[in-house]
């Protein structure tokens, strides 16, 4: 069992920067792919961002360039850099913590943190 806890959300204004925190639990986390996600309201949970345990990094297409993913594996931390924020990233952001499959499928992960509100004002 793992257990995620997202933090670092907040409102900012447009062109802003925040950098999010994802604390997980278990001596596992290293093996690990972990995920950022997002959901806006109305709207369906969305891939961000992921990166797998032997540090490749992947970004869907309208955050790259923006939005940089890290972990440390000594502190079981997963971090989600965002810059040049715009009013559309305006979501509620969650970790998420997967063995294995498509990173960019939110299906295909087993664990899931309860979620940070960004708010980015124009």
């Amino acid at each position: 069992q793992v257990r995620l806890v997202e933090s670092g959300g907040g409102l900012v204004q447009a062109g802003g920067s925040l950098r999010l925190s994802c604390a997980a639990s278990g001596r596992t986390f290293s093996t690990y792919t972990m995920g950022w996600f997002r959901q806006a309201p109305g709207k369906e949970r969305t891939y961000v961002a992921a990166i797998w345990n032997d540090g490749s990094t992947f970004y869907v297409d309208s955050v790259k360039g923006r939005f940089t993913i890290s972990r440390d594996n000594a502190e079981n931390t997963v971090y989600l850099e965002m810059n040049s924020l715009k009013p559309e990233d305006t979501a509620v952001y969650y970790c998420a913590a997967t063995w294995g499959g498509l990173y960019y499928d939110p299906s295909h992960y087993n664990y899931w943190g309860q979620g940070t509100q960004v708010t980015v004002s124009s």
